[in-house]
């Protein structure tokens, strides 16, 4: 698959000696969704920012769709969408012609038809006269959404995309990037929602202090780092946790009538006969296992404790 955005050292640091991008080197492949996850601060909408122009590098290139971000700046330009976090739109226009003014932005020429047809995958088709100030906040972000799409880019960034929307009307806005995907526009989404990476991304970037500390496919990334939990619903609660099993990575839980065992699912061993073979031992009977796998919110939390403890 080709390549469409390329990173290559890319830093910044602003006047303050605040260093925001530390070296970043990344390849983002055309037509897939890939997810920058990090906490507040990490550098994720600095990222986006240089990627889209509005912020000027320290140092390093970027290049999208084959135009260099600085030499190229109104080829890279105009192959973006960009739908920031703050909802930004002249609130006593109407939908449709705030989505038609974005397109003209872009020079390109009045096309209703390919404006209806957004408004309508956007469900703001019977909005369409409606100004900006009566919709609700789900519907101000569609509009955001649908103003990135007026010019037709090859590439749409989405900076928390649901902060602030109900569950419903998420899981909506989920369907709506998949059927992006699937036309062939290539989607970079940042979001705080770890269940949205792991229900949509292709790819995984987890950003940290403005270090990438690792782009991973996301179910290469659940196998290599995710672990399992087997949970043993004990038939009496212990007051303690005895002494032969706590060595073995055991914890006692639910007020002493849960054992949690984490293991491995890829070593040769898991552990788990012997587990269960000294309870048998030790006379703790149970009536009840579970298995639970890692989440990617797991993993990620994982990762950012690791970096912050080096």
């Amino acid at each position: 698959m080709a390549s469409i955005i390329t990173i290559s050292a890319l830093t910044k640091v602003y006047a303050s000696g605040f260093a925001a991008l530390k070296g970043i080197d990344l390849t983002i492949e055309e037509g897939e969704i890939f997810a920058l996850l990090g906490p507040n601060g990490a550098g994720k909408t600095t990222l986006i920012s240089i990627i889209c122009g509005n912020v000027n590098p320290s140092g390093g290139t970027v290049s999208v769709a084959g135009h260099d971000i600085v030499t190229g700046y109104r080829g890279s330009r105009t192959a973006i969408g960009l739908v920031p976090q703050e909802l930004a739109t002249d609130s006593f226009e109407k939908v449709i012609d705030t989505v038609r003014f974005s397109r003209g932005l872009f020079g390109k020429r009045r096309d209703d038809a390919l404006v209806e047809k957004i408004l309508r995958d956007l469900s703001l088709w019977d909005k369409r006269d409606a100004r900006i100030l009566e919709l609700s906040g789900g519907m101000k972000r569609r509009v955001m959404i649908a103003k990135a799409l007026s010019h037709e880019p090859r590439v749409l960034f989405l900076d928390e995309p649901t902060a602030g929307v109900d569950v419903e009307l998420r899981r909506d806005m989920w369907g709506l990037v998949r059927q992006l995907r699937d036309t062939g526009v290539t989607i970079i989404l940042t979001t705080h929602y770890i269940e949205e990476a792991e229900e949509m991304a292709d790819r995984v970037g987890v950003i940290t202090r403005g270090e990438l500390l690792l782009v991973e496919d996301k179910a290469t990334l659940m196998k290599k780092l995710g672990r399992k939990t087997l949970t043993i619903h004990l038939s009496e609660p212990l007051a303690v946790l005895p002494p032969a099993l706590a060595g073995r990575g055991i914890v006692l839980a639910g007020e002493g009538w849960r054992l949690e065992y984490s293991f491995d699912t890829h070593a040769e061993r898991t552990g788990i006969s012997t587990v269960l073979r000294q309870l048998g031992d030790l006379g703790i009977g149970y009536k009840d296992l579970d298995t639970r796998q890692s989440s990617l919110e797991d993993i990620f939390v994982s990762l950012v404790h690791r970096e912050e403890a080096a």
